[in-house]
């Protein structure tokens, strides 16, 4: 798999990371609506705001002891880098259908919703369709049982309804 080397800086720190970028990264329709209004709101909004603080901080006069002109750039800096982030995202994104998953757990029933990667929201049960478990309940159909291993041991899992 390729990968990216992401540099930027924040707040006076160059932060340097080796990023695995996936070729099919997958999203549900509406997780990638969520990034594109998250990249809309960026762009249009607050991406010009920080571009005409940086210039009225720039017109201050002194860069080198101007703190609001640092804070701005470091600022604009890090938004670039979101933006260029999602924008990648979006464009590489594959679309999945999520679904609700209904599985019985030691006798007790749980809803899960399969998304995309980077919509995974565990403590609100909105488990990756490539975690161990979105992958084991993925390919079950009502009355069947998947087997996930898990840090406590492994866990069985009844499915109850899909959809």
């Amino acid at each position: 798999m390729p990968f990216a080397l992401l540099t930027w800086v924040f707040r006076g720190a160059t932060i340097t990371l080796i990023d695995k970028m996936i070729n099919n990264l997958k999203l549900t329709k509406k997780g990638q609506e969520e990034l594109q209004s998250e990249l809309n709101i960026l762009v249009t909004d607050k991406r010009p705001k920080l571009v005409e603080r940086l210039a009225y901080a720039r017109s201050q006069g002194d860069l080198s002891e101007n703190a609001d002109y640092q804070s701005a750039k470091e600022e604009l800096e890090f938004l670039d880098g979101r933006i260029d982030e999602l924008t990648d995202v979006l464009k590489n994104a594959v679309i999945i259908d999520g679904t609700k998953i209904t599985v019985k757990v030691n006798g007790k029933e749980s809803i899960f919703d399969i998304v995309g990667e980077w919509e995974a929201d565990p403590k609100n049960k909105k488990i990756s369709c490539d975690s161990p478990l979105g992958v084991a309940l993925m390919s079950k159909k009502i009355g069947e049982k998947a087997e996930v291993e898990a840090p406590a041991g492994k866990i069985v899992y009844e499915v109850v309804a899909v959809g």
